[in-house]
């Protein structure tokens, strides 16, 4: 079983021992992984649209990211402890995600896990969940300004 969720009262000395968090190899994995995935929202001319959507310094989408998926792969609830509960879908309301954007964060994220995750089924369990929790995301039908469809 693949434990995603850290809860709020979990502490470093107590990770899950088969958590996510723990396979990837723990926060230099993470902090890797959120690295290259927004290099790759830098560089690819294909996350464009995503792209637009965040400030021009990442730096603080970075430390957001990397705290967020510490907890959510259960490891230390960094994300829970500076900002409270998650609440996904509305700390990303004031942004038009559409399908394209959508696409567009998770060829990211693919192409970061696919460099940064060896073990196949691990990756493709974390996919899934992503792609699902970038589907709960959508929140428009309209294209952004500039964006190809």
């Amino acid at each position: 079983m693949t434990t995603f969720c850290g809860s709020a009262d979990t502490i470093t000395a107590n990770i899950v021992p088969d958590s996510v968090y723990t396979r990837l190899g723990g926060a230099p994995a993470i902090r890797r992984l959120v690295d290259r995935f927004y290099e790759l929202m830098d560089e690819l001319p294909e996350a464009y649209a995503v792209r637009q959507l965040h400030p021009s310094s990442l730096s603080g989408s970075v430390d957001r990211l990397f705290k967020y998926l510490s907890g959510w792969f259960g490891g230390p609830p960094l994300y829970e402890r500076e900002r409270g509960h998650l609440r996904l879908r509305k700390r990303h309301s004031p942004y038009a995600i559409n399908a394209a954007v959508r696409d567009e964060w998770l060829l990211c994220m693919q192409l970061a896990l696919a460099e940064q995750v060896d073990d196949l089924a691990l990756r493709t369990s974390i996919e899934r969940v992503f792609s699902s929790m970038a589907d709960h995301l959508i929140d428009t039908d309209y294209f952004i300004k500039g964006c190809p469809r």
